[in-house]
């Protein structure tokens, strides 16, 4: 750090998050939308809002740090048929943070293979399963800044020297942003451990890590200039996933009557979520009954349903699998989780 550097504090040069601007649409259609379009607008509105909400406390702890770094947030990144959608970009004298949110329900356990557990209640039980490791998830993102800052150098040598010293200032954190989420980790290997963190613990997590390394430390112009060539690398994301509730909305209007399937599993919020709470509901099932999960419904017979999207215990047995034994069976509560109600 240079005797004239001014910089005490942490400065964001993008708060903003295009999240908001997604759920605002999304409000916009529900007020248009009736039926089961209306229960599945407000159902990614409270999953958007969801992962809204956890981000919007890593920002709170990042703008209270006092550490001296520049912040981006909700970065998007592309080159050729790669892209990234990165939660926090922070830049630091000496380390660029590449930080990763998850704002999960229930608690996780990694074993020493680098597996994540997690464990929450689910209809009275405790629910046990796995999940992709969000380590991996933020590696590739890691991975396409790498190779967009990588193909910036025109110099073969600046690009091996890049490559040299790469790990050694880009670092990825994943950040439990759920306060009440316990996080195990005892049993997990160093290297694990030290990319995944909760909430309370990243200002420490990067000031030692700060500390650690052997980098030379940016003055202020350099610092910020770094900032401001990686927010230069952001392109907004294109796709627009309100445009599938939009056509359903004009069909409406124009014949006054829904169409029967709606998928959905296109969404960037609700896929994850709806797999999971389909997969305990089906665990839980054949625990209750001593039958293998696949005998409730096979992964294929589930993505029929993510596809199908049915609202009623007639529409089910429209699904792969799906007879009138067995949508009376367990209709209510499969229809619950694909309305959000469960």
């Amino acid at each position: 750090m240079g005797i004239f550097d001014k910089i005490n504090r942490p400065i964001f040069l993008k708060e903003e998050s295009d999240t908001n601007e997604y759920i605002d649409k999304l409000r916009e259609l529900q007020d248009k939308a009736s039926g089961k379009t209306k229960d599945r607008i407000d159902r990614e509105m409270k999953l958007a809002s969801y992962g809204e909400f956890g981000e919007s406390n890593i920002a709170f702890e990042l703008k209270n740090s006092g550490i001296p770094m520049y912040i981006l947030r909700d970065i998007h990144l592309e080159i050729d048929d790669l892209s990234a959608q990165i939660d926090f970009i922070v830049v630091t004298r000496k380390v660029i943070f590449v930080i990763e949110c998850k704002n999960l329900i229930g608690n996780i356990d990694i074993n020493n293979e680098g597996n994540f557990i997690r464990t929450y209640t689910l209809y009275g039980r405790s629910v046990k399963e796995g999940i992709y490791s969000p380590i991996t998830q933020n590696q590739r993102h890691l991975e396409v800044l790498r190779k967009i800052k990588r193909d910036s150098k025109t110099n073969v040598v600046y690009k091996m020297i890049f490559d040299k010293l790469f790990d050694e200032n880009y670092k990825s954190i994943v950040v439990l942003s759920n306060p009440k989420t316990v996080l195990n980790a005892r049993y997990a290997k160093k290297e694990v451990k030290d990319k995944v963190i909760r909430a309370d613990q990243l200002n420490r997590h990067i000031k030692e890590i700060c500390g650690k390394s052997n980098s030379a430390a940016s003055n202020d112009k350099e610092m910020k200039s770094i900032a401001e060539g990686l927010l230069a690398l952001h392109s907004p994301n294109k796709s627009d996933y309100t445009k599938k509730y939009e056509e359903i909305i004009g069909s409406m209007s124009e014949d006054k009557s829904e169409p029967e399937k709606i998928a959905v599993y296109d969404s960037p919020y609700n896929q994850d979520g709806l797999i999971n709470s389909l997969k305990a509901f089906r665990l839980q099932k054949s625990r209750e009954e001593n039958i293998k999960p696949y005998f409730i419904f096979n992964d294929k017979q589930m993505m029929d349903l993510i596809s199908k999207m049915p609202g009623s215990k007639e529409e089910l047995q429209s699904v792969c699998g799906f007879g009138p034994v067995k949508s009376e069976k367990y209709g209510d509560i499969i229809l619950g989780i694909l309305s959000g109600k469960e």
